[in-house]
């Protein structure tokens, strides 16, 4: 079976980022996307989950299968630095996620 080579991608993390502050702050500002609670909601926890699913694939593929852990160019600090921006990604997910689960029990008006 051929294994996918996952990289460090820190760009798609910084997409993330920016995909989950937007929508919490668009509910947070606007207090609905689309006028419907349940579909703002659902939204949200699927956002939230997407963005949560990559920091776990990344610490995963570091602890298990020890990709990119142990590179003759990464360093302790850069390994360090990767793992804060997985768990700022994965904060911002469960962010998101609780956002659009609030959406289901608040009231438009």
């Amino acid at each position: 079976m051929e294994q996918h080579r996952r990289g460090r991608n820190i760009k798609t993390l910084w997409a993330l980022i920016l995909f989950g502050i937007a929508y919490s702050g668009l509910l947070h500002y606007q207090r609905t996307l689309t006028g419907m609670n349940e579909v703002d909601g659902i939204i949200g926890v699927l956002l939230g989950l997407y963005i949560c699913s990559h920091p776990a694939a990344n610490v995963v593929d570091m602890f298990f299968f020890r990709r990119g852990a142990r590179h003759p160019s990464s360093s302790k600090r850069s390994t360090v630095l990767w793992l804060v921006l997985n768990t700022v990604v994965l904060l911002i997910g469960w962010i998101a996620i609780f956002a659009g689960t609030t959406r289901f029990f608040n009231k438009v008006g």
